[in-house]
């Protein structure tokens, strides 16, 4: 549900924080805490977060979906809807930029 209709989403930092914000907070609720030899309880240090998950983040995975809907539209025929509104759209940003 995090990532519903991510293809669509334009990723600026703050949006990326705030996912990986709450990436960590999930992931330590999953993984847990650690129970050190004195014992006492220590929460996971984002670096052990990321030997665990290796580079599978939700960053990269919303970029793997950006880059299989843009591979999806790409291979659609010229006189398809969702084709012809992107070429319509990008040619308007064009035109709102040069003014």
């Amino acid at each position: 549900m995090v990532t519903y209709a991510c293809e669509m989403w334009v990723l600026k930092e703050n949006i990326k924080s705030k996912l990986w914000v709450f990436e960590r907070k999930v992931l330590r609720r999953i993984y847990g805490p650690t129970k050190e030899s004195d014992g006492t309880w220590q929460i996971k240090s984002n670096d052990e977060l990321n030997r665990l998950i290796g580079n599978k983040n939700v960053i990269n995975y919303i970029r793997a979906q950006r880059l299989a809907w843009f591979g999806h539209i790409h291979r659609m025929p010229d006189n398809s809807f969702i084709k012809k509104s992107i070429r319509v759209g990008t040619r308007i940003n064009k035109i709102t930029r040069k003014t």
